[in-house]
């Protein structure tokens, strides 16, 4: 696959890529800062690197923490089971 496009969104960074296929279609995915991006292309390393400050990597998890929470408040924990 070659990277096509890399489009910032929303407050927490998250990169929405864009990739080309061998035969021609398109392939998209999403980078949260949480990632690791050290296998990716060098493009996408050097916009992670830019945007994903401390400050953004902290609102990040602190995010997805306060979303747990409340899920679990809401609905009971639940098993992966």
């Amino acid at each position: 696959m070659k990277l096509n496009k890399i489009n910032v969104v929303g407050k927490f960074k998250h990169l929405s890529i864009r990739e080309i296929t061998d035969s021609g279609g398109y392939h998209r995915r999403v980078l949260t800062p949480d990632e690791d991006v050290s296998g990716e292309v060098q493009e996408i390393k050097d916009m992670a690197e830019e945007l994903w400050t401390d400050e953004v990597k902290t609102a990040w998890t602190t995010f997805q923490a306060e979303s747990e929470a409340e899920l679990e408040a809401k609905f009971g924990t639940r098993s992966n089971t």
